[in-house]
């Protein structure tokens, strides 16, 4: 029999993931309605109800089996292999990755301010067409 067994400590998972989400305790708190206090004190639970649960959950945008198997070991592959592969043949990619061309979406920018323009110059010429005719009248 082994000494090694695997941890089931849902608190400290939700601890994990919390930490992973870039979230602190009380931004946790409030998205649920509840105290820092009593986010520490179910961080360092080894059961929680299935309602709290869920509640949590959801707050940090996980599922409730993403919780309830979360493993450090699982995350670190997770990343390791989402790395590994980011780039051309395996390897680490440097710079940004355009998906598109930056100078297409540049014309594009200045065709719809133009456009814009066009269109703010026509309601101003309306503008001064409108105020002559009520001139005319008086």
């Amino acid at each position: 029999m082994s000494t090694l067994t695997k941890s089931n400590h849902i608190g400290r998972k939700i601890s994990r993931i919390r930490e992973l989400r870039d979230m602190k305790q009380e931004a946790l708190a409030q998205a649920l309605g509840i105290s820092q206090q009593t986010i520490s004190a179910i961080e360092n639970s080894d059961t929680i109800d299935d309602e709290r649960l869920i509640d949590i959950a959801k707050a940090l945008g996980v599922s409730v089996e993403a919780l309830k198997n979360f493993s450090d070991e699982a995350a670190i592959n997770y990343f390791n292999n989402f790395y590994d592969n980011s780039g051309t043949n395996g390897a680490f990619s440097h710079g940004p990755v355009y998906t598109f061309n930056p100078l297409d979406k540049l014309m594009e920018s200045v065709e719809e301010n133009k456009k814009l323009y066009e269109r703010l110059l026509q309601s101003e010429k309306d503008k001064v067409e409108f105020l002559q005719n009520i001139l005319k009248d008086k």
